[in-house]
Formats: C-alpha cells, structure tokens, sequence
C-alpha cells in the first residue's frame, strides 16, 4: 500500500512539475480592435434598437457591425457609421478612432454618393420612363465619378491604419423580379433598380480588390429575402420615412452578418 501512494504521489508530482514547465493552455485571444465605418446600411437604419447617444446617425445595436463585436468581443469597438453618410463624411467625421493597433474596420459607402435615396423616390412618385432616366444617371455617376471617391476613402483608410484588415461590405438587391408584389413599381423599373445596385456592387468591389481590402457580397445571402419574396429582408416604404428600403433587423443578422464574418 505504501508503495502504491508512493507512486501516486511521484505521478502527481511530475505531472505537476510538468504543466508549470509546459505552461498552461493559452486563453483565447481577444479579436482584434475593431472599426465600423459607413452609411445607413452599416449603421442599421431600418433594425430598429437605436442607440439614443447616436442621435440622427442611428445606430442600432442590430446592425451587423454591433452583432459581430457583440459576438467576438474585439479588444477595442468604435461604430462610426452614420445614416445618410457620403464618401466625404467618412473622410471629415468617422476616422478619428482608426490607429496602427486597428486589426479590423469595414465599411459601405458609395450608395449616397450615386443617389440611390433620390432613384427610389423619383421611381415611387413618378413615371416609369423618369425611374429609368434617374437610374441611368446614378448608373453614369457610379461608373465614372465614383471610383476617385471611394479611391480617397480607402486611402485615407490604409493611411490611418495600416496594419488593418478592411472589409468593403456591398449593397443587395432590392426586388425580386416577378415576386408577389401587386401595384407599385414595374417589374421593369424593379429589375433597372437591380441593375444599379449591381453596377455599385461591381465598382465597389473593384475599387476594394485594388487596394487589397476584401469584399463581402450581400446580394448572395439576400437571395429569396428581396422585396416581393414571400420573406423580404427588406422594408418597403415605411414611416419614417428614412427607414424605407434598408434591411430590417432580420436583414443585418441573417443577411449582411454572414456576408461579413465569412471575409472578416
């Protein structure tokens, strides 16, 4: 019997002796600091849950950015996204928390810059012909003005955090074409609409891929959750008005959440 705890004891001693040499497993890290830049749809206009110290930026605590640090728990989480953003915003009053320590920022902008507020009001209010008009317009601006804009912003990005990882997030499709949507906009006023978000998408990513940041494509996850699915996304027109035609709460978590976690 002695022998038998003598050697229990040695056992347990060199075990010992060998964790405090090996060390204890490490704790996980904390993710990365964590910057959330951009419009309306980053800030989560439409999700309701506004955060009241945001004011008329309003930021919800449902939009993807906040339910990502909310999961991750980063070592340092500044939301500077604010509705009605344009490229020149971000510029003059969203970078100020981006340092060398930033790890991780995303950002969408580029939507208000084209006008995509003013196609969906000019579309809703007047002829189809006039939609078209105000989409081949934006489309123009997107192709040819809005490449240098976006260009400033994400250089003034890298240029404030170097060491960040940046992740341009993308704007969905709107409708979905021959849905069950009765009145209303066209289907061919509808599927133009698309095709705009499309051409912002595509000059976005563009923009993004050449200053070696990622792109999170929304339009994806979206699909069968447009307006005119039978499970949108989206809102319609709303009151207020300025939550009209952005994701409801279900949109940030089940549509733009999974498109930035995956390049995150």
């Amino acid at each position: 019997m002695r022998l038998s705890r003598l050697a229990s004891a040695v056992s347990a001693l060199i075990l010992t002796t060998g964790l405090a040499l090996i060390g204890a497993a490490p704790a996980h890290a904390a993710a990365p600091s964590y910057a959330a830049l951009g419009d309306s749809y980053s800030a989560g206009v439409g999700a309701g849950s506004y955060d009241s110290s945001s004011g008329d930026c309003k930021r919800s605590t449902k939009a993807y950015p906040a339910l990502w640090a909310a999961a991750h728990a980063p070592s340092a989480f500044a939301f500077t996204a604010c509705s009605g953003a344009r490229t020149g915003d971000v510029l003059n009053n969203q970078l100020g928390p981006l340092n060398a320590s930033t790890g991780l920022v995303s950002i969408s902008i580029g939507g208000n810059d084209a006008g995509f507020s003013d196609v969906m009001t000019t579309c809703v209010l007047n002829s189809e012909s006039t939609c078209l008009a105000r989409i081949a317009q934006a489309r123009t601006y997107a192709d040819n003005t809005l490449p240098g804009l976006l260009d400033n912003v994400y250089n003034a990005i890298h240029a404030k955090a170097p060491n960040a990882h940046v992740v341009v997030v993308g704007y969905p499709h709107f409708y979905k074409i021959n849905g069950n949507c009765w009145g209303g906009l066209s289907d061919t006023s509808r599927a133009a609409i698309n095709g705009a978000a499309d051409e912002l998408d595509t000059v976005t990513a563009k923009r993004a891929a050449n200053h070696g940041f990622s792109f999170a494509d929304v339009r994806g996850t979206f699909t069968g959750h447009e307006l005119c699915s039978g499970s949108p996304w989206l809102n319609s027109l709303t009151f207020p008005i300025d939550e009209s035609y952005h994701p409801k709460a279900a949109g940030q978590s089940g549509g733009y959440l999974p498109a930035f976690s995956s390049a995150a």
